[in-house]
């Protein structure tokens, strides 16, 4: 009867189902369903999140800081899906000097129904999966307000711990390790370059770059080269609260050493290379196919020495990427100092467990075709094919 028992058991676990939204986190720069007219982050000219939906999908996508960090992205992914107001956190606020609760950041909730009964899968492109990774450490971990006193934040989300909520992060050519062109985005204008190109076909009038907290927003009358222009010299660049400091090998770090895996969440990565090694040294060139856009940058990475915080220099394994992210960056956190996560190649065949990096990849793609930008049909079809796959994948998996 027992062994009966727990053949049931293998069998219900084996076929067991769940129907959890999945919520899509765009990357560095990225945008809203309704913020670039009909141009999307997630599929171009298409709707990869329709996609998904009329497969039978719920889901929901999110618009957060472009520039910001991960900590403020994830409050923000938070109250767009529960609803209210934006709170960045007393001592967070009261440590970047910045407004902790700005009063246009108040929304309409995505998901009210959000809880511990009721999760949801994380998928992040690029920094999006760090900021997955940091929602899910906010969610199970109780803030103080201050280091002054041992009183825990008023917000929902910062004051309480709050289980379950999360049933799985995936992430796609996410630089959990950061990436060596992390200093050349926040210095020069290459990560402009992208944006302005795209913009200037769908208009520039309707993106934000969402720095409210800092007391920064667009002038009535402002014209979009001069808005940049404030923006790449504002004083939130010199602070650990941005965009370039989480993306940044040392940065990335220092977030590796307290967002570990949970052992209750499923994680998955999704590494991207469009590069190839030259015969005649250890640098990485772009394949034939690569854009224009991402071929100039793909080969500075393929030659490129970081640092970590003890000033040691990676190594040439670090020189393949898909032009904006090192792919051995994208597989999961290894550098915290507790150590790597738990990274293992997916095989369709294996029995999934939680708490451990399942990584697939890489897939010859750039970092912007995986999302539907600027490719052909080839990279089109790929980049949809891996997303509907995988939101297959997670609803496979067993629910709570």
């Amino acid at each position: 009867m027992r062994k009966i028992i727990i053949i049931l058991l293998c069998i219900g676990v084996i076929f067991a189902q769940n129907n959890y939204p999945i919520v899509l986190i765009h990357g560095f720069m990225g945008w809203g369903e309704d913020e670039m007219g009909g141009y999307n982050y997630w599929g171009g000219r298409e709707d990869y999140s329709q996609m998904l939906r009329d497969q039978g999908h719920t889901v929901f996508t999110v618009s957060v800081g472009p520039v910001s960090s991960n900590w403020d992205r994830a409050i923000e992914v938070y109250t767009q899906l529960k609803g209210g107001q934006v709170d960045y956190g007393l001592a967070h606020a009261e440590k970047f000097n910045i407004i902790q609760k700005p009063e246009l950041k108040s929304f309409e909730a995505l998901y009210p129904e959000w809880d511990g009964n009721h999760p949801v899968h994380l998928v992040g492109h690029s920094m999006g999966g760090q900021t997955a990774r940091m929602l899910q450490y906010l969610l199970t971990q109780e803030i103080g307000d201050s280091k002054k006193t041992d009183k825990l934040e008023k917000s929902e989300l910062l004051g309480q711990s709050q289980l379950n909520w999360i049933r799985s992060i995936t992430s796609i050519s996410t630089p959990h390790n950061g990436t060596t062109l992390a200093d050349v985005v926040s210095k020069t204008i290459p990560f402009v370059q992208y944006f302005v190109g795209l913009a200037g076909v769908v208009g520039t009038q309707i993106y934000d770059f969402d720095l409210e907290q800092w007391s920064f927003s667009r002038g009535k009358d402002e014209t979009w080269a001069g808005y940049v222009k404030r923006m790449r010299t504002h004083e939130a660049w010199a602070t650990k609260n941005i965009s370039s400091w989480d993306l940044s090998i040392v940065g990335a770090q220092e977030l590796n050493s307290y967002l570990l895996a949970d052992p209750d969440v499923y994680y998955f990565s999704i590494s991207t290379s469009t590069t190839e090694k030259n015969e005649n040294s250890p640098n990485h060139y772009p394949i034939e196919g690569t854009s224009l856009l991402t071929r100039s940058r793909s080969k500075i990475i393929g030659s490129r020495v970081g640092y970590w915080a003890d000033g040691v220099a990676t190594d040439s394994t670090w020189f393949e990427n898909d032009g904006v992210v090192n792919t051995i960056s994208m597989a999961g956190p290894t550098t915290g100092t507790n150590g790597a996560d738990p990274i293992v190649s997916y095989d369709e065949n294996e029995f999934l467990i939680s708490g451990q990096w399942y990584t697939l990849g890489p897939i010859q793609i750039d970092h912007w075709n995986i999302i539907g930008h600027l490719g052909d049909d080839i990279t089109h079809k790929i980049a949809k094919n891996v997303l509907t796959n995988q939101a297959i994948r997670l609803k496979e998996l067993p629910p709570f």
